[in-house]
């Protein structure tokens, strides 16, 4: 088994299919997309193949160690991740076929309209044992 992780994000990735900003959705329409996906991880949990998955609140501060006794610097010119990324699931598969086929799933949750979003979602691997300094 492996562990990966798929990345919902707000922008950053190519535009999906039915692209209309959940802000514009009705609130069916926001229940619908949240049901698809508690039933989706349900379906993985019964299979063991759910590990987490959480949103994220848009609200979010950036935070740098500036040294012994300075204040940290917060929020500085560069892209926020609070902008970037709505959320993520983490799942365990036996293959990266069967990763591939789960994140091409949860890219269909509905959306406007309740057509597919056909949205982006970034699959990464979870780092197994680091590689040694010989390596």
């Amino acid at each position: 088994m492996a562990k990966y992780l798929l990345l919902k994000h707000y922008r950053g990735a190519p535009e999906a299919t039915n692209a209309i900003p959940m802000d514009q959705w009705t609130a069916q329409e926001v229940q619908d997309h949240v049901q698809y996906m508690i039933d989706f991880a349900a379906r993985l949990e019964s299979t063991g193949e759910y590990v987490d998955s959480q949103e994220l609140s848009p609200r979010g501060t950036f935070v740098q160690y500036a040294g012994e006794g300075l204040p940290p610097v917060t929020d500085g010119p560069f892209a926020e991740i609070k902008d970037l990324i709505a959320g993520w699931m983490v799942i365990d598969v036996d293959t990266y076929e069967r990763a591939l086929a789960l994140a091409g799933e949860l890219s269909a949750a509905p959306g406007a309209g309740g057509k597919p979003i056909h949205e982006w979602l970034e699959l990464r691997p979870f780092l197994g044992t680091p590689p040694t300094v010989t390596e």
